[in-house]
């Protein structure tokens, strides 16, 4: 007859395998949340051996990424033109003549105000828009749109000093 032996410990088979899937769960984390994949080395540092040689190297910063200029399609601008100036017709004619370059005027009226010069109003989103309309309109002063202005259009308020 065999005589039983109780040393040892046993696990129940549930603990055991709660257990495997932790550890491996515990890999996977490490290895998804690491910087570079999971493969990185410890570099030695290295002392200059003399004084001489103490002058750091610093690696290259890699080339600055420049955006690619967005392609403007004038068609699907909405653009506002107003008269701040005594010239009768002045907002009607740059509204045809921005039509004809191409962008979608929606309306073409006074403007009660002061401002000191020809501008194109723009929101953020449509920056790059406005300086090509104020290209097409030969006007140099571009500007943040404010209130009342319509933040979903461009808008040129044109002044007496405006030679288009």
């Amino acid at each position: 007859m065999r005589v039983r032996d109780d040393r040892g410990v046993a696990f129940p088979s549930p603990l055991v395998i709660l257990s495997i899937v932790a550890v491996a769960m515990a890999v996977i984390a490490y290895v998804a949340t690491s910087s570079d994949g999971g493969s990185s080395k410890m570099e030695p540092v290295s002392k200059p051996e003399s004084s001489q040689s103490a002058s750091p190297t610093v690696a290259p910063d890699p080339a600055p990424v420049k955006k690619k200029p967005k392609k403007v399609n004038r068609a699907k601008v909405y653009v506002s033109i107003f008269n701040n100036s005594n010239i009768s017709g002045l907002a009607g004619s740059t509204a045809e003549t921005a039509r004809d370059a191409g962008w979608q005027v929606v309306g073409s009226d006074n403007w009660m105000g002061t401002i000191p010069a020809p501008t194109v109003y723009y929101p953020p989103r449509l920056k790059a828009a406005a300086k090509l309309l104020a290209q097409d309109l030969n006007i140099t002063r571009l500007m943040p749109a404010v209130d009342p202005m319509n933040f979903d259009r461009l808008t040129v308020i044109l002044t007496a000093d405006y030679t288009g």
